[in-house]
């Protein structure tokens, strides 16, 4: 099929009949007898459903580090406890203030 004759007589046909300048009859009435169907919006449901998800993904990701944790090699917490590690972390300021009274 050769396009470009067809693309021709389309476009003759289309300059032929221009398009109307007038706007069919009660078209304004049908639009909001439209719009007037159609449900309203719900922006409770809207906020309710994405944290709904939201609260999923982070359970998701609480439950996948929480597993993580608990499956960490042995070895690499042989050296220091990270609890001791944070306890000298927020003494060593005191530490220091007791040295230079």
């Amino acid at each position: 099929m050769n396009l470009e004759p067809l693309q021709q007589k389309l476009l003759a046909a289309a300059r032929a009949h221009p398009p109307a300048d007038r706007v069919p009859y009660a078209f304004e009435q049908r639009i909001r007898a439209h719009l007037s169907t159609l449900p309203p919006v719900d922006l409770a449901a809207l906020w309710a459903r994405a944290l709904w998800r939201a609260a999923v993904t982070c359970v998701a990701v609480t439950l996948l580090l929480a597993t993580w944790s608990f499956v960490q090699s042995p070895a690499s917490s042989t050296t220091e406890d990270l609890s001791q590690q944070f306890e000298q972390t927020l003494l060593a300021a005191a530490d220091q203030l007791e040295e230079t009274w």
